[in-house]
This record gives structure tokens, sequence and C-alpha cells, in this order.
């Protein structure tokens, strides 16, 4: 969805409308991971409006994604509603004069065109709300390291060892005492 800079006005203006996912997806298929997909589009409400040149957005967006168990490697579905905000200003280095950045900017966004797609935006408060590691349930067992079998179905039949390997190291250590 595009929106010319023209015609946003200086009182809030409310629209919902649905943004397809196919970017989305294609960015999740590059990523080596691929820890997450969107079945289906997104449901957006969004209000906006201008004072002066600084453009103000915000909404929110629902929708059903399909994640990867960060432990068990099993796809699961969970919603996804967030709420956001952001601020587009002009961008500095098309204005005549270019202003310098200072820390408190770090956190705004530019436009350098007449027009604003709002769907590259969209994507970005999207990414930022997805989970850093998805979790299918917060308590999920994972795999065994050793035959690889789910523990959240199943109990495996390797020897356990009451030890952690990855701490094997430590036990070799000599301590002065």
């Amino acid at each position: 969805m595009k929106i010319s800079v023209d015609e946003i006005p200086q009182t809030p203006k409310e629209i919902d409308f649905s943004q397809s996912v196919e970017e989305l997806n294609q960015i999740f298929s590059r990523e080596s991971s691929r820890d997450f997909g969107v079945p289906s589009t997104l449901d957006v409400h969004l209000v906006y409006y201008r004072s002066e040149s600084e453009i103000f957005f915000s909404g929110s967006f629902h929708g059903e994604c399909i994640g990867v168990c960060g432990r068990c490697l099993e796809e699961y579905s969970f919603a996804l509603d967030q709420d956001f905000e952001f601020v587009l200003i002009p961008d500095p280095r098309r204005s005549p004069r270019a202003a310098e950045l200072h820390r408190d900017d770090l956190g705004l966004s530019f436009y350098s065109s007449d027009e604003i797609d709002v769907a590259p935006l969209i994507n970005e408060q999207v990414m930022l709300a997805l989970p850093t590691r998805p979790l299918c349930e917060e308590d999920c067992r994972g795999l065994c390291d050793s035959c690889g079998a789910n523990l959240n179905r199943e109990t495996c039949n390797c020897a356990q060892t009451g030890r952690d390997p990855r701490t094997a190291i430590f036990r070799t250590l000599k301590v002065d005492r």
C-alpha cells in the first residue's frame, strides 16, 4: 500500500487493510534457519497523520504464523498480535543543508520520495514482533542429544549419564586449594 505524502492529513486518518505476506515469506526463506513463515495475509489497522514534515504512524497487525521450535524442531502455529508506532522524517541527505544525526535520532526512519510504501515498514514491524527463539511450549523438552528422539512425545532408551556433556572440560580442570 502506498500513501502520497501530500495527501497525508494533519488530523489522524484510520484505515484497515490486508497485507500480502509474500515478501515476508521470501525474506524468511532466504534465512539459513527458516524459523518462521506466515501462511495467510496480515490484517493491519493503521492510523497516520503529519505534523509539518514529520509523519506519524501507529496501529496494529494480526495474523497467524508458523514457527519451527528451537528445541524439538516441530512446526507449530501461533497468533501474532502486535501494536506498533513509528515516525518518518525527511531524509537529511536530500535536504539542501544536510543535518547531522544525533543519538536521539537513531530510532527514526526516513522518507525520500513523494510517496511512502507502507508494506516494507509493516514487514519490519512484523519481524521485530517475532520471538527471538521460537518455542512450541515454554516447557518443551527438546530432542535427545544421543538418539534424536523428541522427548515431548516419547522417552528414549539411551543411558542417562546425568552429566551435561557441555561441561566435560570443567571436570578435567585441577584447582589448587
